[in-house]
C-alpha cells in the first residue's frame, strides 16, 4: 500500500513499553508502512517537529503523561496529522475520553495484526475517485487566456514538463522541515494552476499552503500531482 507512488506510509508509533513497540512497528511493516517509535512525549514532539509523518499512533499512558497531552501538544504546533491511540484499558470511559480529546480511532491492545492494518488503511488510503475535483477546468483555463485553446494547450504541456520538478522541490523542503521554501514553491505554482485550469491540483497547493508541513495534506498533494503526469 502505498500513498504516493514510490514511497511508504511514515507512521509515528509512540509506547514505551518494548514489546508492544516492537510488534506494533513490525506488524506495520507488513503493511507496508515505515514506523519511527518514540517513548515518551518529550521524544514524540522531537521526531514530530523534525519530519512529517502520515499517521501518529499513541498510547494513551507514557512515562511523562497522557497520550491526550501528547496529540494537544502537537496540535499546538500546527501539526494536523490524523492520530489513533492505543491502550490496554478497555473501559468505556477510557474510550470516550480519547475520542473527545481528537483521536480518531481507539484501539485496544492486544490486538490482531490484522485489526491493526484495517485501522492503518481507513486512514492512509488514497481518496476515492467517485466524484473527486476533474483534474481541469477549461473553462476557467480558457477565460485566463483570452479564449485561446491553442495557448491553454501549449501552456498546460508546458506546466505538466515544469511540475516533476516542482514537486520534488516541494517535498524536499518538507523533508527538511522548511516552511519557508515550501511556501515559496507553492505560491509559483498555485499561479501556474490558475492558468491552466489545474482544478485539483490547485485544492491541493491551497490546502498545503495552510499547513505545508501537514502529512495528510502532502499526500493528498502527491495524488493530485500524479494524476497529471
Amino acid at each position: 500500500m502505498n500513498p504516493v507512488p514510490g514511497t511508504l506510509p511514515n507512521l509515528l508509533l509512540v509506547e514505551d513499553d518494548p514489546v508492544s513497540a516492537a510488534f506494533l512497528r513490525d506488524a506495520a511493516a507488513a503493511l507496508p508502512a515505515r514506523a519511527e517509535i518514540a517513548g515518551s512525549i518529550a521524544e514524540a514532539l522531537a521526531c514530530a517537529t523534525a519530519r512529517a509523518h502520515d499517521l501518529y499512533l499513541i498510547d494513551a499512558n507514557l512515562p511523562d503523561g497522557r497520550g491526550e497531552t501528547l496529540l494537544q501538544e502537537l496540535r499546538g504546533r500546527g501539526l494536523a496529522t490524523p492520530a489513533l491511540a492505543h491502550t490496554a484499558a478497555h473501559e468505556q470511559n477510557m474510550r470516550e475520553r480519547l475520542l473527545a480529546a481528537g483521536f480518531i480511532e481507539v484501539l485496544c491492545k492486544p490486538l490482531a495484526v490484522a485489526e491493526l492494518h484495517d485501522a492503518l488503511r481507513r486512514q492512509l488510503a488514497p481518496p476515492a475517485t467517485c466524484g473527486k475535483q476533474p483534474n481541469w477546468d477549461d473553462r476557467a483555463a480558457l477565460t485566463a487566456l483570452g479564449g485561446q485553446q491553442a495557448h491553454v494547450d501549449a501552456l498546460r504541456d508546458l506546466f505538466v514538463k515544469e511540475l516533476p520538478g516542482q514537486r520534488q522541490r516541494i517535498e524536499a523542503a518538507a523533508a527538511a522541515g522548511d516552511d519557508a521554501a515550501v511556501r515559496a514553491e507553492l505560491h509559483r505554482l498555485a499561479a501556474s494552476c490558475g492558468f491552466v485550469g489545474a482544478a485539483r491540483l490547485a485544492s491541493a497547493v491551497r490546502e498545503l499552503q495552510a499547513a505545508p508541513l501537514d502529512a495528510r495534506a502532502l499526500r493528498q498533494f502527491g495524488f493530485a500531482t500524479e494524476d497529471l503526469l
